[in-house]
């Protein structure tokens, strides 16, 4: 099973956190900082990567949110493919204060979200993903 992370270019500290568990977990990960070299073309290479993929982790912070215009493409797409069901997990990150204010997208109510402190201890919640993965494979 191939795995997309999709998130905000400021969160990338985490995503290639998640990205590099994921891995060692023994899941193939497509990460755009990895696949997207210069000189490429970033919107070819996302929308191969998505048609190559198998599952999506959506990495939700506050970054993200603010620009939810730039992930939101990717997560439609993951929700109109019948591999994608079951798959596609949002993992929302940081603490409860940074998301006052937020409205998070409808969709994210009817899936199951694993929730972290992105500054704290992660494992838990990174074993809980790839467990998640594993089992929907």
């Amino acid at each position: 099973m191939k795995v997309f992370i999709s998130h905000s270019s400021k969160d990338e500290v985490l995503a290639s956190k998640i990205a590099s568990y994921l891995e060692d977990a023994g899941l193939e990960v497509w990460y755009d900082e990895r696949e997207v070299m210069p000189g490429d073309n970033p919107g070819e290479k996302i929308g191969q990567g998505l048609k190559d993929s198998d599952a999506m982790v959506v990495l939700l912070t506050p970054n993200a949110l603010l620009h939810f215009s730039t992930i939101r493409p990717y997560i439609d797409y993951a929700l109109t493919q019948i591999r994608f069901q079951g798959r596609l997990i949002p993992v929302l990150a940081g603490d409860a204060e940074e998301f006052q204010g937020w409205s998070m997208p409808w969709i994210f109510d009817h899936l199951p979200i694993i929730s972290m402190n992105k500054n704290g201890a992660i494992d838990k919640e990174l074993g809980l993903i790839a467990q998640l993965l594993k089992k929907a494979a």
